[in-house]
């Protein structure tokens, strides 16, 4: 498959970082901490949507600042434990300055505590903080495509959580979808196509976008 795209979008957790674990284990420390019923926990978590969207579903809503201030310090405290996810590195450095961009549900100080443990230095990060709402919503990639001055019918968005796809194809982008914390059978309704992760995608040398990026399917 191959697609003339203005810019990349990427979702960074599960996309191009493997923070899955880590961000388990402070989700778990956090739950215990704040004395959140577990079963009720279960029903509103959801992989790639904001934490303070979480929280605010969880807890009284004068709690939920503080509560969301906690989380990211656990998160933080995590960061040097991260690393890039296969093809990320390879990807990225194949791509102009000017033709990407990483759109994550995290706060800022999260996104560039993780960005800069794994050596990834995004032209354009946009976070949970530069946006009302969220991903499922469109406007985490809305926002992206128009800081980049980029129609989003011509951007790939990357993404590994059904969240951040439905927020990608709200958008009018189109998606692709990597299968490092989903199966395939969960993200294929949501994207344009599946891979296994970022080594299956490759750009063709470009000084400036348009970008031509062959996904192997």
């Amino acid at each position: 498959m191959m697609i003339s795209a203005q810019a990349l979008l990427f979702d960074m957790d599960g996309t191009l970082v493997d923070s899955g674990p880590a961000i388990q284990q402070c989700w778990d420390q956090w739950v215990d901490e704040y004395g959140i019923d577990r079963a009720r926990f279960d029903q509103v978590i959801g992989h790639g949507i904001p934490a303070r969207q979480i929280a605010a579903q969880l807890l009284p809503a004068e709690a939920v600042a503080e509560a969301t201030d906690r989380l990211e310090q656990l998160e933080i405290d995590r960061a040097p434990d991260l690393r890039v996810l296969p093809g990320t590195r390879e990807l990225l450095a194949s791509l102009p300055d000017d033709a990407w961009a990483v759109v994550t549900s995290c706060t800022r100080p999260l996104a560039e505590a993780r960005v800069k443990a794994v050596g990834i230095d995004p032209p354009l990060l946009i976070t949970a903080d530069d946006v009302t709402t969220g991903k499922p919503d469109p406007e985490p990639y809305l926002t992206a495509a128009r800081r980049m001055g980029a129609d989003p019918a011509h951007c790939v968005v990357f993404e590994d959580a059904a969240a951040g796809l439905i927020s990608a194809r709200a958008a009018g982008t189109r998606a692709v979808a990597v299968t490092t914390t989903g199966t395939a059978q969960e993200l294929q309704a949501h994207a344009d196509t599946v891979v296994a992760d970022l080594s299956y995608v490759e750009c063709a040398p470009a000084l400036e976008p348009p970008v031509e990026v062959h996904v192997h399917t």
